[in-house]
């Protein structure tokens, strides 16, 4: 039987968060290596500035698939850095960004440019497929 749903988020009546952020403060917090974690505070600000690509992993802590993609994000993070940012969204502290967005499955990578989607993809991805998103696009 599905859970409550909590706030509001798509994902809340299959699978509520072990646990709630308070919202965004506005300031990027970084995680592992260079991931920058970003919320409904630092998302537009992060995404919008500078020519700099930024591909943004929706996530949630209780996704399984999410956990297999991780490592390979650090990876991309580490080879890419200076040329594109790597962020991370967790869509059940942020449901209004990942709503915004129309993301129904994660995880799912949204590569920014300028404020501009320029590829997508859902779910456990190839580093090579990944790779080839992000070098499109520099």
């Amino acid at each position: 039987m599905p859970g409550p749903a909590i706030r509001g988020t798509p994902f809340a009546d299959r699978h509520p968060p072990a646990r709630l952020r308070e919202r965004g403060t506005g300031t990027e917090e970084t995680m592992a290596g260079s991931i920058v974690e970003l919320n409904s505070g630092n998302f537009k600000t992060t995404v919008d500035t500078g020519p700099t690509p930024v591909l943004v992993d929706f996530w949630a802590p209780w996704c399984g698939p999410c956990k297999v993609i991780a490592p390979i994000l650090e990876e991309v993070a580490k080879e890419f850095e200076g040329k594109v940012r790597v962020a991370k969204l967790n869509v059940d502290d942020s449901p209004d960004i990942a709503s915004q967005f129309g993301v129904r499955g994660i995880p799912t990578l949204i590569l920014f440019k300028e404020g501009q989607i320029k590829g997508q993809m859902v779910g456990v991805n190839p580093k090579n497929n990944i790779i080839q998103l992000i070098q499109k696009n520099l």
